[in-house]
């Protein structure tokens, strides 16, 4: 009967990255179980456990040896494998010798088909022990870190100084070295509470024994929840709710051992800030959860986390205080500073600044920009007012870039010019479109909300997509230094999320006209011709769109048959998408999508030259007269239903298709040798695929 134990392995360090720890975590659960499985090691159930200080995986009831395996190979047949003599062939004393066996030592192997020499061989299991270390070594080595680091006098590497490594099998210590570090079954404690060691008689009191005895609670997940609610606690106490960010949360969560959560009080005249640079200062600086009223306004109180239990929490509080002051008075001084100087006044400024060596500075770019803007202006027929306050945000999206308090905290861009617009008198529209330039900032981020903060944002990132691609550096593999995936994206779901009436090529086309004396760099990798470019950014961008799609769970063969058509407008495409998912959900669909299949290759097979209308008196059977008055009936239904893009609608207008093509294909030869008649049918079938085309290509889709 097998056995079976649990196994501890810690990797006690340095302090770790904040940022990086849970990944960390994550990628050596995951190393560990792929080695586990490679070796047939089987395991009831893994957790990770990660702390500043540690890494850990702990895998209960592992079973104590790989199974014992008996090896049965098939060598040739016993007639080829001995001479009329009785003596072995070739083929025989070659397969013997490639099982490191004499021919004598082989057996056979026998049924009605035949029989053959056989090498049997029992395998037996290797002891788990003994496969650990190499693959927790595995595992350590292909962690996702960017940059190791030595130490000592040792040649390991690893992402900070290893202190002590604990592997415990059981109650067993795996004796080894993993990164020059040899094994044991002593962890240590909380680096103040408990600095020295704690003996580990077991795995299952790794945890527990952390908590209890050492100060830390080494459960990253338990940990994170116990910030929370702590900071929610504080928060409370001064009548307020704690703005915790899942991200901020991590991060804490990966500062801190054994979280005692304290609120801290500024004074109320810096609440004169906005709102942002007040949470970008304690979030980003000091790692502290700010705190809001009821109404949603913010209060002078933030919640830090301490990493210690001090006896004298007051002074802890006051600490904190005292360190976040002189971030929110140098925040004050940025802000007033930069009020005395208008937008406008420091749109000549950009030009000293550089965009990108070949592509000029930020006052080239925003030229750029507000051309953009007022084409897309135009096409989109926007009113006189509307297409002014676009192409003013345009003049004015960059320069915020200069003021003292985005250099300070670059990720208050667009915020702070929002902020110091409305405070110079623009209005509300221009100043919020210049927030709303860089939305959507992140995956699950919100698109712009105004029709002037959309213009800009798609203008902005076509700029920057151009003139990347025209200057012959696009993204390779997992490289994209632009984030120009991100900015592709971001255009498509702007233009489909707000609904908006875009020609996606005819706005690349016109943002390639701004690169057309740009030379591509000499040392780009593989650079475009000038006339590629709009075809590349296109294809590019529809590269991310089918990604889009498949995250939202619309199969691959919807998008195929529907970019087979080449919309050009993504919310067209859009609606399209959709109309052909709903679609395929109708009874109808399967009979209708492979008689699509069928009429495609026919007419593309068909050596005929297809005429454009076919003649009503060559129909001569049933079937096929049945199959041209529905269509004709169809044409001036479906047809008001197209021109509004009414795709869902005219598809399940054209469900009804099914009884009668079917009966066609059912009762009509196509390809009959009659020479009219034949002709006539396949421009039946071509106005059935015609109306279909209207949406998209049927014969892509899978059954």
């Amino acid at each position: 009967m097998a056995e079976y134990r649990d196994l501890l392995i810690e990797v006690g360090t340095e302090e770790l990255p904040p940022k990086a720890l849970r990944r960390l975590a994550e990628a050596f659960l995951c190393g560990v179980e792929q080695g586990l499985h490679g070796a047939e090691l089987a395991f009831e159930q893994s957790r990770y456990y990660a702390a500043p200080r540690r890494l850990a995986i702990q895998i209960d009831r592992l079973v104590a040896s790989q199974t014992d395996k008996e090896q049965e190979r098939r060598g040739p047949a016993l007639t080829a494998s001995f001479d009329d003599d009785g003596m072995p062939t070739k083929a025989a004393r070659g397969f013997a010798r490639s099982c490191g066996v004499e021919v004598d030592q082989l057996g056979r192997f026998e049924t009605e088909k035949g029989a053959w020499l056989v090498f049997r061989r029992h395998q037996p299991g290797q002891p788990t022990k003994t496969l650990i270390p190499e693959i927790v070594s595995k595992a350590l080595a292909g962690l996702p870190i960017p940059k190791r680091m030595r130490w000592a006098d040792l040649e390991d590497e690893f992402v900070r100084p290893v202190h002590w490594i604990v592997l415990l099998f059981g109650e067993e210590v795996i004796d080894s070295e993993i990164l020059g570090v040899r094994t044991g079954r002593e962890t240590r404690g909380h680096r103040f509470h408990h600095p020295g060691t704690l003996y580990l008689a077991e795995p299952a009191a790794y945890a527990p024994l952390l908590e209890t005895e050492g100060h830390v609670i080494v459960d990253f997940e338990v940990r994170r929840e116990a910030i929370r609610a702590q900071a929610l606690e504080a928060a409370v106490a001064v009548g307020g709710t704690a703005i915790i960010s899942p991200e901020l949360l991590d991060e804490v969560a990966s500062l801190v051992e054994w979280p005692v959560a304290l609120c801290g009080k500024f004074e109320k005249r810096f609440l004169a800030l906005p709102d942002e640079a007040l949470i970008s200062s304690m979030q980003t600086h000091q790692k502290y959860f700010p705190v809001k009223d009821e109404a949603g306004r913010l209060m002078p109180y933030f919640i830090a986390v301490a990493n210690i239990e001090s006896k004298t929490p007051e002074a802890i509080r006051k600490g904190n205080e005292r360190v976040i002051r002189p971030r929110l008075e140098d925040a004050m001084f940025f802000y007033e500073r930069d009020r005395k100087i208008s937008l406008d006044e420091r749109r000549e400024e950009l030009k000293n600044v550089i965009f990108q060596k070949q592509l000029g500075t930020l006052y080239d770019k925003v030229d750029r920009i507000s051309d953009l803007t007022q084409y897309m202006a135009n096409a989109l027929g926007l009113d006189r007012e509307t297409t002014a306050r676009a192409l003013r945000a345009a003049n004015l999206s960059k320069c915020d870039l200069l003021t003292e308090m985005v250099g300070e905290f670059p990720e208050l861009q667009g915020t702070m010019g929002r902020e110091y617009a409305m405070a110079q008198g623009e209005l509300s529209a221009t100043a919020l479109a210049l927030d709303e330039q860089y939305m959507p900032r992140h995956a699950g981020d919100t698109v712009p909300s105004v029709i002037e903060g959309q213009l800009l944002a798609i203008a902005d990132k076509l700029d920057t997509l151009c003139g990347i691609f025209a200057i012959g550096q696009p993204p390779t593999g997992d490289k994209d230094p632009f984030a120009l995936r991100r900015a592709a994206l971001g255009v498509l779901r702007i233009i489909i999320e707000r609904e908006m009436a875009l020609d996606l090529r005819a706005v690349i086309n016109e943002a390639v006209l701004h690169f057309k004396n740009v030379t591509p760099s000499s040392t780009a990798g593989s650079a475009i011709a000038r006339h590629d470019v709009a075809s590349q950014v296109f294809n590019f961008m529809m590269d991310r769109l089918r990604a889009y799609y498949l995250d939202a769970g619309i199969r691959p063969d919807v998008f195929e048959a529907v970019l087979e058509r080449e919309p050009l407008h993504p919310y067209d495409f859009e609606k399209r998408v959709r109309a052909v998912t709903r679609f395929r959900a109708l009874p109808e669909a399967e009979s209708l999508a492979a008689a699509n299949k069928r009429i495609h290759n026919i007419l593309r097979q068909a050596s005929d030259t297809i005429p454009a209308a076919l003649e009503e008196n060559a129909l001569t059977e049933d079937a096929e007269r049945e199959l041209y008055l529905e269509i004709k009936a169809l044409e001036a239904e479906v047809e008001p239903l197209f021109a509004r893009q009414d795709y869902e609608q005219a598809l399940m207008r054209l469900a009804v298709l099914r009884v009668p093509v079917d009966g066609f294909f059912d009762k009509v030869m196509v390809m009959t040798d009659d020479r009219t008649l034949r002709r006539n049918r396949l421009a039946l079938l071509k106005n059935v695929n015609t109306l279909f085309l209207r949406v998209a290509d049927f014969s892509r889709l899978q059954g």
